[in-house]
């Protein structure tokens, strides 16, 4: 049961596998998630009867999928342009400039 759990999790919010990947640009489908998300914060509120909780459920889809999104684009330039990150301030020698 944890597997075929862990499996749709995977299927809806893991970007190489749910349909979207087919969106080749990370910002339109970061877009996209974000609109699913608030279309289901909407149903659950609406099932709910509480725009309390549609409030509370917007701002945790928001920063779930915002932090998600980050991790991403921060892992995919890590890996296509890592100079792109520098020495963090630090020259050559380790000083700072």
């Amino acid at each position: 049961m944890t597997k075929l759990i862990a499996h749709t999790w995977s299927l809806i919010m893991d970007h190489n596998l749910s349909p979207l990947k087919n969106i080749q640009d990370l910002q339109t489908r970061h877009l996209f998630m974000q609109i699913l998300a608030w279309m289901w914060c909407v149903i659950f509120a609406s099932s709910v009867g509480s725009f309390f909780i549609f409030g509370l459920s917007a701002i945790v889809h928001s920063l779930l999928i915002a932090g998600v999104a980050i991790t991403v684009a921060t892992f995919e330039i890590a890996g296509k342009q890592p100079e792109f990150f520098g020495g963090l301030g630090r020259a050559q020698n380790g000083e700072h400039e």
